[in-house]
This record gives C-alpha cells, structure tokens and sequence, in this order.
C-alpha cells in the first residue's frame, strides 16, 4: 500500500453531501450540453438491445452521449442485470436486491455484438456482492461467447472491485484473456467515503496491479471523475499511483448529477483544464490519455484501443533498436 501514498497535507476539505454549506445545484455550461437522440440508428440499437434482453449502462448511468454512441452502433452492455447491491453517491444505476443470474446472456449479447458487426465491444456490470464470485464468472462466460461467436471483435471489460474476493475474481477474468481491463478509481481517495463509500481506493489499485502481474499483454484502464470537489494536486497524486500500479490508459470527464438526491456538482471544470490534465497524464507515461467533458469510460473505446495498441507497439519497437 505504501508504494502508492503521495504527500495530500493541506488540501481544504470541501462541504459533503447533504450539508447546508454547500452550493445550490449548478447550470450545465453550454460545452456539456448534448442534443437529445433521434436517429433511426439510434432507435434500431435500442431495439436490438430490447430484443436480445439485454440491459446497457448507456441508459442505467444516463450517459450523456447515448445518441452519438447508439447512432454509431456503438453500447457498453451491462450484465448480471439492472440491480446493483451498492449505493455509490454519484451512480445512477438502481440499487436493491438483483434477480437471479441469466444463463442465457452471455450468448444473447456475443449474437447481438455479431449482429452489429462490433470490432471492439465493451462490458461491464452491476455489483453483485451477493454472487460468491461476485460476477466473475458471468464476465468469464461472456469472453468466452464472445471468441467462439464473433473472434474478429475485441473486448473490452469495465468490472466491479469484487469486494473481498478480488484475487480469485480476477485470476479467472485474466485467464480468459480480455483485451483491456478497465476498473475505475472513480475519484481521489479523500472523497472516498461520501462518493464511494463501498469501495477502497487502494483495493482498486491492487486490482489493476494484479492483472499487469497476471498477464502483462493486457491492457489495463482506469478513469476518474472531475468536478466532485478533489484539487489539482489530488488529481496529480492519482495520476502518479495509477502509474505506480502500470495503468495504460486513463480517462478523465466532467461529473453528471444524475438526480437532485445524488452528489452534487462542484464544479463544472473546463475543457482547457482537461486537456492539462491530459498534457500531465501523457508526460507520465500513459500509453493513451481521454480527458474531456464528455468523456467517459467506453466513449470511443474502439478508436483509443487502437490508439492504444500502436503506441505500445511503436514503444516496444523503440526498445528493441
């Protein structure tokens, strides 16, 4: 753990969730601002979804670049249903008690990815901390369709942190050999307990750091959230522990206040700011950088990939002269 800890003395703490101090809800600036989808490719990935039964975080998470990403055939499918068994104050998906598993789904979503003609999918999930697994397996089995249905399509996965069982979960996720694994610290480990109190921001490093020791030809991913209240210097020092844990890629977009129950927004950060986020993050050693408002994890996953993939062969080209 000591391997990641950074200097975070006098950093001002910010007003939490639901205290008086804090400021009313803001005005989205016009740089975040998306028109609503209207498309009939956009309705016919709807469709297709609907008919196959399968749910996306695209519409769980009201993402706001929905209509851009279905209009391109492009979703993040959501396994292991529509119900998560946590309750993180930024996240939109419902919480409860989830349904049991779908046998079926792995299949359902590896036949609507061939039905698309996806080159690069993305999947994610639901917590499922009721699962002894929790979920590993499903994600086990939806890697495997995916190969046997359509082998041409890489595949992305965005998983939970598999509280207490992470070791077991991720040793059977590596071996089945996904192209990039994509877990996100979400925020800076400060806002933690009011943001993700579930969770443990040294428990997701660990996570990514074991995957690179598994099986060093994975890609691994993480991203974060701006505008919750952390500080420049906050964001600098996760920047620094991602690396220490051999992340390739990170991304960075503008928090979303789904609802006026969930956390609010702080600030809504600027598209310059960004890119020097970005400009400190490539001089780090990223392989791939995405840092704008409207970025989020899986937004033009299949075009950083690739990005992705070339500069860690014309790094290793490099070394080799």
């Amino acid at each position: 753990m000591d391997r990641y800890l950074g200097r975070m003395n006098d950093i001002a703490p910010i007003p939490m969730p639901g205290d008086p101090a804090k400021p009313e809800r803001l005005r989205k600036p016009d740089w975040i601002r998306v028109k609503a989808p209207t498309s009939p490719a956009y309705h016919e990935t709807r469709k297709l979804m609907r008919t196959k039964g399968l749910n996306t975080v695209c519409e769980e998470a009201a993402c706001p670049n929905i209509g851009e990403c279905w209009t391109k055939k492009h979703a993040t499918v959501m396994i292991l249903g529509d119900v998560c068994t946590r309750a993180c104050a930024f996240c939109n998906v419902k919480t409860g008690m989830p349904r049991k598993v779908d046998v079926n789904e792995p299949q359902n979503l590896a036949d609507a990815a061939a039905e698309m003609g996806l080159e690069h999918i993305v999947i994610t999930s639901v917590d499922r901390d009721d699962l002894p697994d929790g979920g590993a397996s499903q994600f086990v089995k939806v890697i495997e369709a995916l190969r046997r249905t359509t082998p041409g399509t890489t595949i992305e996965i965005l998983t939970p942190d598999f509280r207490n069982k992470h070791e077991r979960a991720v040793e059977m996720i590596v071996a089945a050999r996904p192209d990039v694994y994509n877990h996100n610290l979400e925020t800076v480990p400060r806002l933690y307990p009011t943001i993700r109190p579930g969770a443990r921001y040294y428990a997701s490093l660990r996570l990514l750091e074991s995957v690179k020791r598994l099986d060093p030809s994975i890609f691994t991913k993480s991203g974060i959230m701006l505008g919750l209240g952390e500080e420049r210097l906050e964001v600098h020092q996760v920047m620094d522990d991602m690396r220490s844990a051999d992340i390739d890629f990170l991304t960075m977009g503008q928090y979303l206040q789904p609802t006026p129950k969930h956390a609010k927004v702080i600030e809504f950060v600027t598209p310059a700011a960004f890119n020097a986020y970005a400009a400190i993050a490539r001089a780090k050693g990223f392989l791939q950088v995405a840092s704008s408002p409207l970025t989020r994890s899986s937004y033009h996953a299949g075009a950083d990939f690739a990005e992705m993939r070339a500069a860690r062969e014309a790094k290793l080209a490099k070394a080799a002269r």
